[in-house]
């Protein structure tokens, strides 16, 4: 199969001035189309890197929100999540929204992964962590803009969940697509050390044969 050409970056000639809109800015960008040669004008948003929780208790249950979303006009079902503060680490950002938001603390933060949101007019990325053997220590701190509702799930009920829409947000489907190749990559790795040791057992069966 013929492979095709090599993609180029296209060149930025120009950024204008960035338009504040509170929790993210638009920035016009002219930028060359290395194939045609014309030059377009694009809106990039820049916003705050974001990051989402994936929260289990001892019970291996998942903690989840359910709040009122003004772009839908409507509620959905999320993980806790929010904006990374300026230089703050994202692991213990995703542990201060847990709390922030549930009342929720455990272990500490896993980093499963990054998704960029939607790169075609965003420039941030969204981090994924898992937070284990969360436990309810106190009340939410929500902000004047929040209004949140902690449901809890079996991680088991997550799949139908997903199948049936219920939980909708983009975000949050590749958060729990996340857990589920951490959790296979744990089996793999389990597995892999179980197969090593069965080979070491094995070995020292056959010298003690061998010298016995």
């Amino acid at each position: 199969m013929e492979d095709s050409p090599q993609l180029e970056l296209w060149p930025t000639l120009k950024q204008g001035e960035a338009t504040d809109f509170r929790v993210f800015s638009v920035r016009p960008v002219d930028r060359r189309s290395p194939r045609t040669g014309k030059v377009g004008r694009y809106q990039v948003i820049e916003a705050p890197n974001w990051v989402n929780v994936v929260a289990l208790t001892p019970d291996q249950e998942v903690v989840l929100i359910e709040q009122f979303r003004h772009g839908i006009d409507d509620f959905t079902l999320e993980i806790p999540g929010g904006m990374i503060e300026e230089g703050e680490d994202p692991g213990a950002a995703g542990a201060r929204e847990l709390e922030e938001e549930t009342g929720y603390v455990g272990e500490p933060p896993i980093f499963l992964g990054n998704v960029h949101p939607n790169p075609a007019i965003q420039n941030n990325v969204c981090a994924t962590y898992l937070i284990e053997n969360a436990r309810r220590i106190g009340e939410m701190a929500l902000d004047d803009g929040e209004d949140i509702r902690v449901v809890l799930e079996p991680e088991t009920a997550i799949p139908g969940l997903l199948r049936s829409q219920r939980i909708s947000h983009s975000l949050v489907i590749a958060a729990f697509h996340w857990l589920g190749l951490h959790r296979a990559g744990a089996a793999a790795e389990n597995s892999a050390r179980e197969r090593e040791g069965r080979q070491r057992r094995d070995q020292r069966q056959q010298q003690r044969g061998e010298h016995g």
